[in-house]
């Protein structure tokens, strides 16, 4: 299955990456809260084995508060999804227990980039489709999130991730461009095309929030992905 998009800029490397958090800032202001940040990503971002897209930050993500002076990257001062990546041996032992050790507003900046560099380690990258933080985990409407997907589009050509692993029904289907139940295309990969490079997609249970009862679930599907070659 076949996704085609072209897209025509350069590849700048980091300086373009930088770059687009400028326009994830605009997009806070129209669709985020206010009184928060908009996150970015963060990780390896030169040619990944694994890049993950989630689907939006809330404020739970204390590096969207004001006077946060350090990276604006997913689930900073968060528990439970480093578990998953724990548990797909994404993750050191010594860092995660760490993790579970501190509470949520016991992150500051410099535990932050520990965290991200041993991310950087294990190569592979983290994002979200939409960067609006929201308050809460209310629903977002396909037209948010669409608002971002060029901008994707531009992470995805900027970072060249070896494969993409989507989170959701909603975040596969807006990616992929069709409609995507992923509970019936379990470990099954579909193919984008970014600036004429394919890319290998694999939807994958949303492991959070509600979704908690599907992490098992996910975890599988996610050890059997990065088995493939």
């Amino acid at each position: 299955m076949l996704f085609l998009l072209q897209l025509c800029y350069n590849d700048n490397g980091d300086r373009v990456l930088k770059e687009l958090e400028k326009q994830y800032d605009l997009l806070q202001l129209e669709y985020g809260d206010k009184s928060l940040h908009s996150i970015y990503n963060g990780g390896c971002d030169k040619k990944p084995d694994l890049f993950f897209v989630f689907m939006n930050p809330t404020g739970k993500n204390i590096a969207s508060l004001s006077g946060w002076k350090g990276i604006r990257s997913p689930w900073i001062g968060t528990k439970n999804i480093w578990t998953l990546f724990y548990q797909i041996g994404l993750l050191d032992e010594d860092i995660y227990l760490e993790i579970r050790r501190k509470k949520g507003k016991e992150w500051d900046e410099v535990f932050a980039k520990k965290v991200y560099d041993n991310v950087k380690k294990h190569k592979y990258f983290i994002t979200n489709l939409g960067k609006c933080t929201q308050i809460d985990a209310r629903p977002l409407p396909d037209s948010v999130y669409k608002q971002y997907l060029e901008l994707l589009f531009k992470e995805i050509d900027i970072v060249k991730p070896k494969k993409i692993i989507t989170f959701g029904n909603q975040v596969s289907s807006i990616l992929l461009n069709q409609k995507i139940s992923v509970s019936s295309c379990r470990k099954q990969k579909f193919l984008i095309n970014v600036n004429d490079k394919k890319y290998d997609v694999y939807p994958v249970y949303y492991p959070i929030g509600n979704g908690i009862f599907n992490i098992d679930k996910a975890i599988e599907d996610l050890k059997y992905i990065i088995n493939q070659k």
